[in-house]
C-alpha cells in the first residue's frame, strides 16, 4: 500500500530522524491505516513553511510504503530517448524550455530536431548581458530574453507553477535532475535551480539534444516562412545575425517557441495572415524592492534566523482589474531586461542561495484592450492587425521609461513619496547594477497604472504590516510579465488553424507562463507535430 501524509513540525524537529518517523505513523493511524514500522518506508516528497499566526511551522508531505519497495524519485518519470536517424525533421524556433523540452519529446520518436535560436550560448550570451551594465549597451539578439536558456536562464530559473493541469510536473523536475540541478528541486515547495547553476544545466540538455542526433543553430535569425499555395508552413527563411548570411530551412512541420518579447515575430505573421493572432490581457507595472532582512522579519514575524529569505504573493482587485506580485525573488537582484536600446525594461533574479540584501517583486496591473489608447489601435490598424495595439502599447511605456532614466540607469521612486505625489530626493541602494536616477512614476507612468498600485499597496500593507517603508523602492518599469498577443491554435492538435503545419508554444505563443509551463507546453506541441509522421 502506498499513502501520502502530511505532518507539522516545528523547524528544529525537521532534521530528528526518529521524531519525523514517529509522527508520520501516528498519521497512519489517525488515518486507521495499520502499519509496522520495520515494514514501512517513508519517502519525502515535499516541504513548505507556514509563518502564520505568529509561530513558524512546516508542514511536510511523504509517501508512506507499506510493504512495497518505494519508487526512485529521481528517475521513475524519465522519457526514452532515441537515437535520431536524419530521415524526419521538425524545425524549433527558439532554445527556451518550451524549445529545449520539445526537442528532447522529439528525441522520443527519434525525429531529429533543429533548433533556431537566435542568440547566443550561454557563455557567450553572459558577455552580452554584463556590457549592458557595464558598457550600456543592448544586444537586439543576446541578452535576458534572447539565447540559449531562454528568459529564465540569466533570470532565475524558479520552476514553480500552478499548471497542474498542463503536464507531468514531476517528469519536468527529473529531466532537469538529470541534466544537473540539485534534486531538491524535486521536493522543494517552490523548487528553484538559480542563476548561476541554470546554465549548466542547460548546457548538459544542449549537449545531449547533439549527441543523439539534434542540431543547433546559433546567431540565427527567423526571417519569414515558407509557404505553399494553401498557407502551409513548409519551413522557414533565417538570417545569420553576425554575418548576415541568408539561409534555408526546410522540414514537414515548425514549432514557434519564441517567447514573450519577439515582437518581430508578432508582426511577421501579421504580415502574412493577421487572422492567426488575436489579442489578450497583459499587465504592465514596476519591479518593488525592499531590504531582504525586512521582508524576512515581516514573513517569520521577526524569528528569522536559521530560516531562508522568505517569500510573498500579494494579490489584490482595484477598480475591476488584478493588481498582483509576480516573479518574486527573494535574497535576489534586479536586472535590466530590456531587447531594444530605445527602451529599459527591469526585471527579477535569485542566485541559488538567495542571499543578497534585497528581496524584490514585481508588481503589476492587469492590463485589457479597452486599457489600451486608441493611438495604439490605429497604428495597430495601419499594420493590417488590431490584435497589435497592446504589442505598440507596450513599447511605448519601455521607450517612456527610457526617457525618465538616463542611459542605461532606471528610473525609480521611493515607494512612501510615490504614494505622497512628492520627488524622491534620495534613493535608498540598490541591487540594480546598471544605476537608479529619481522619476515621478506617479506622474508619468499611465494613471490606470498608477492608481491602482497606489491602491493596490494600500491594500497589501493590511494583510503585511511594514510593507509600505522607507526602505521600498519602485524601480520602473516590469512589462515582459507575459505577451500581449496570441497566436491561436487548435486545443487539441495545437497547430495553428490558419498557418496549417505551424506549432506554436511557450510563452511566446500566449499559453504559458514560466519555465515548467512552458517546458509542458514545448513538449504537448511537439508530441502533437511528431505523432502526425
Amino acid at each position: 500500500m502506498i499513502k501520502e501524509i502530511t505532518i507539522t513540525v516545528f523547524p528544529k524537529d525537521e532534521k530528528n530522524k526518529d521524531f519525523i518517523e514517529a509522527s508520520c505513523m501516528k498519521e497512519l493511524k489517525k488515518n486507521g491505516i495499520s502499519a509496522d514500522r520495520n515494514n514501512t518506508v517513508f519517502v519525502f516528497v515535499k516541504k513548505s513553511i507556514d509563518a502564520r499566526h505568529g509561530q513558524l511551522k512546516l508542514h511536510l508531505r511523504y509517501k508512506a510504503y507499506i510493504g512495497e519497495t518505494p519508487a526512485d524519485t529521481r528517475t521513475s518519470e524519465l522519457p526514452v530517448w532515441k537515437k535520431a536517424d536524419g530521415s524526419k525533421k521538425i524545425i524549433i524556433i527558439g532554445a527556451g524550455p518550451a524549445g529545449l523540452f520539445g526537442a528532447l519529446t522529439l528525441l522520443e520518436y527519434g525525429i531529429t530536431p533543429i533548433i533556431i535560436e537566435r542568440g547566443d550560448e550561454t557563455t557567450g550570451r553572459r558577455k552580452d548581458i554584463a556590457k549592458i551594465s557595464t558598457a550600456g549597451i543592448v544586444n537586439p539578439d543576446s541578452n535576458y530574453c534572447f539565447g540559449e536558456g531562454g528568459a529564465g536562464t540569466f533570470s532565475d530559473g524558479k520552476l514553480y507553477t500552478r499548471s497542474n493541469k498542463r503536464g507531468n510536473i514531476t517528469r519536468i523536475l527529473q529531466i532537469f535532475t538529470k541534466f544537473g540541478a540539485n534534486p531538491d528541486i524535486l521536493t522543494d515547495a517552490h523548487p528553484h535551480i538559480g542563476t548561476e547553476k541554470l546554465p549548466a544545466v542547460i548546457n548538459a540538455m544542449k549537449e545531449f539534444i547533439i549527441e543523439m542526433g539534434g542540431e543547433f543553430h546559433f546567431h540565427t535569425k527567423c526571417t519569414g516562412f515558407l509557404l505553399d499555395g494553401a498557407k502551409k508552413v513548409t519551413g522557414i527563411t533565417a538570417k545569420n545575425v553576425i554575418t548576415g548570411e541568408q539561409a534555408e530551412f526546410k522540414a514537414d512541420s515548425v514549432i514557434l517557441a519564441t517567447g514573450h518579447s519577439a515582437s518581430d515575430i508578432y508582426t511577421l505573421i501579421a504580415s502574412i495572415c493577421p487572422e492567426a493572432l488575436e489579442a489578450k490581457t497583459f499587465a504592465i507595472g514596476v519591479r518593488v524592492e525592499h531590504p531582504r532582512k525586512l521582508i524576512d522579519s515581516i514573513q517569520y514575524h521577526g524569528k528569522i534566523e536559521g530560516m531562508g529569505a522568505a517569500e510573498y504573493r500579494l494579490t489584490a482587485q482595484i477598480e475591476g482589474r488584478g493588481v498582483y506580485s509576480f516573479c518574486m525573488c527573494p535574497g535576489g537582484f534586479v536586472v535590466p531586461s530590456q531587447t531594444e536600446e530605445d527602451s529599459i525594461v527591469v526585471n527579477g533574479m535569485s542566485a541559488s542561495g538567495r542571499n543578497s540584501n534585497w528581496s524584490n517583486a514585481a508588481f503589476v496591473v492587469e492590463t485589457r484592450q479597452e486599457d489600451i489608447p486608441e493611438e495604439f489601435f490605429k497604428k495597430a490598424e495601419e499594420e493590417g492587425c488590431s490584435a497589435l495595439a497592446g504589442l505598440f502599447f507596450r513599447h511605448h511605456i519601455e521607450k517612456e521609461t527610457k526617457r525618465a532614466g538616463n542611459g542605461q540607469k532606471a528610473p525609480a521612486q521611493m515607494m512612501t513619496d510615490f504614494l505622497d505625489g512628492k520627488d524622491s530626493e534620495k534613493l535608498v541602494p540598490s541591487s540594480y547594477t546598471p544605476g537608479l536616477v529619481p522619476s515621478r512614476l506617479d506622474l508619468w507612468l499611465p494613471e490606470q497604472i498608477s492608481g491602482r498600485l497606489s491602491q493596490g499597496f494600500l491594500d497589501f500593507e493590511k494583510n503585511m504590516k511594514g510593507f509600505i517603508s522607507r526602505e521600498a523602492l519602485m524601480i520602473a518599469s516590469e512589462t515582459r510579465t507575459s505577451t500581449p498577443v496570441r497566436i491561436l491554435r487548435d486545443e487539441r492538435t495545437y497547430e495553428s488553424p490558419f498557418l496549417s503545419g505551424l506549432f506554436p508554444c511557450g510563452e511566446g505563443s500566449g499559453y504559458a507562463g514560466g519555465i515548467v509551463s512552458s517546458a509542458m507546453d514545448g513538449e504537448k506541441a511537439c508530441r502533437a507535430a511528431a505523432e502526425r509522421w
